[in-house]
């Protein structure tokens, strides 16, 4: 593969950034063109924060229909994130069977500052054990009222990564969607095949770490979401350092890829 490193990011982030509020027209433009129905789970003077739910379109009487939980934009110097849950809202290519609930941009104020946490300096994907702040607090809140979820993705980007990785949050030993995640974005994004990944050990860029979140004094979103909302949790890291347009299409793809082996054809 052909794309290269840029080489910005030198103790930090400091590649391309996301306009907000062109971000939120789109994703309120997409939202209403292809039915998803849209509430406020948080509101600051500043910005609103919204969670989004397409029904299955095509319901089965005699089953439940799956449900996908997709989050983006927890860190706000991770733009690639909400921008790939726009283009998934955009392309409108979901499994016609499956409830999907998607928050597009979990930290407004981290991606209008071009920074990783808050506006109060609260890094929110450390924050849902103790619930500091307030956009965690009103998010749990939020959950805590959803029903459980069938399959859980959280879309972010590293900017120190080699390529393209993947956490795999998978206590029950469910078929892996790992495999076919890595797969499928290999075609667009290098990965990263290091051994050790953050201080882990890792595998054709899949990580499946420690399961216990009781170990863990801080709790990232989906250590919440594995102990109270589901069984299988995916955390998709696109490489920063990489184009813009490259970690966007990574994520796209690493998402496709895992409701292609967890859920019926799309429509």
């Amino acid at each position: 593969m052909s794309i290269q490193r840029l080489y910005r990011n030198h103790g930090g982030y400091y590649g391309e950034t996301a306009d907000l509020e062109r971000l939120w027209c789109d994703v309120n433009q997409a939202a209403r063109d292809h039915g998803w129905h849209s509430e406020y789970f948080h509101r600051t003077p500043e910005f609103d924060f919204l969670a989004l739910r397409r029904p299955a379109l095509a319901p089965d009487a005699a089953e439940v229909s799956p449900r996908v939980y997709i989050s983006a934009g927890i860190h706000g110097d991770e733009p690639a994130a909400p921008l790939a849950a726009l283009r998934l809202l955009q392309e409108d290519q979901w499994p016609a069977n499956a409830e999907i609930i998607l928050h597009p941009c979990l930290n407004p104020t981290g991606i209008s500052l071009n920074r990783r946490d808050n506006g109060q300096g609260i890094d929110l994907n450390r924050d849902y054990l103790d619930l500091q702040s307030a956009e965690v607090r009103a998010h749990v809140a939020w959950l805590e009222k959803q029903p459980r979820f069938d399959l859980c993705l959280c879309l972010h980007e590293d900017w120190e990564a080699h390529g393209f990785y993947v956490y795999e949050l998978n206590p029950d030993r469910q078929p892996s969607l790992a495999e076919a995640i890595v797969a499928r974005v290999a075609r667009v994004c290098p990965l990263d095949l290091s051994s050790v990944i953050e201080g882990r050990e890792a595998q054709g860029g899949i990580i499946r770490p420690n399961l216990d979140p009781h170990s863990r004094p801080q709790w990232p979103e989906a250590f919440w979401l594995l102990t109270h909302k589901t069984r299988l949790s995916y955390t998709l890291e696109a490489p920063s350092d990489f184009p813009l347009a490259v970690r966007i299409n990574a994520l796209a793809a690493g998402v496709k890829a895992a409701l292609a082996c967890r859920l019926l054809p799309s429509a």
